[in-house]
């Protein structure tokens, strides 16, 4: 089976002018570092980025350790973290040995989705703190505001992923129009 390469500047179907491969590059490291920023393991990032910006969303191990100029070593751990936490997924073609690993296209509000059920466990959290802490000290009066907080992502959170979902219809609507 032939592995297709993971060249960063692969010019699309649809004749777009092909990709500067360092301008590429340089936007997952940029757009990497912003995530990293936020959190994310810096490795996982750079992945999770790489993946982004490939028209097909989908490498292998090898192709994300050549696009990113790193040992199948750091790919290996960061795509482990990325199944875990759900961003992206492993496959394997049939009659193949190697694993393809795909951002969805929905990854953002899949992870949001999971994201609720990980408040819902804080709130209770923060509840028992509270508890345990007096909800007068000014330790509990800080959980108090971390649970209304919790609470209220919580409470927002479904029509917030509703409201995505509309406009995500939206835009898919306007790129069809648009002949994308």
């Amino acid at each position: 089976m032939n592995a297709e390469k993971p060249s960063a500047a692969r010019q699309p179907r649809d004749a777009e002018p092909a990709r500067d491969s360092e301008a590429v590059l340089r936007f997952i490291e940029r757009f990497a570092a912003a995530l990293t920023d936020a959190g994310m393991p810096r490795m996982p990032a750079r992945v999770f980025v790489a993946l982004l910006a490939t028209d097909e969303g989908r490498l292998t191990a090898a192709q994300l350790a050549e696009l990113l100029r790193v040992s199948a070593g750091a790919i290996s751990g960061a795509v482990r973290y990325l199944v875990q936490v759900g961003l992206i997924s492993r496959e394997r073609e049939p009659g193949s040995r190697r694993d393809h690993y795909r951002v969805h296209d929905d990854a953002w509000y899949e992870a949001l989705l999971r994201r609720e059920q990980l408040i819902a466990r804080w709130e209770s959290s923060a509840r028992e703190g509270i508890a345990a802490l007096g909800a007068t000290t000014p330790a509990g009066r800080r959980l108090r505001e971390t649970l209304a907080f919790y609470e209220f992502i919580h409470e927002e959170m479904p029509a917030l992923l509703a409201r995505w979902r509309e406009r995500r219809a939206h835009v898919s609507n306007e790129a069809q129009r648009a002949g994308r």
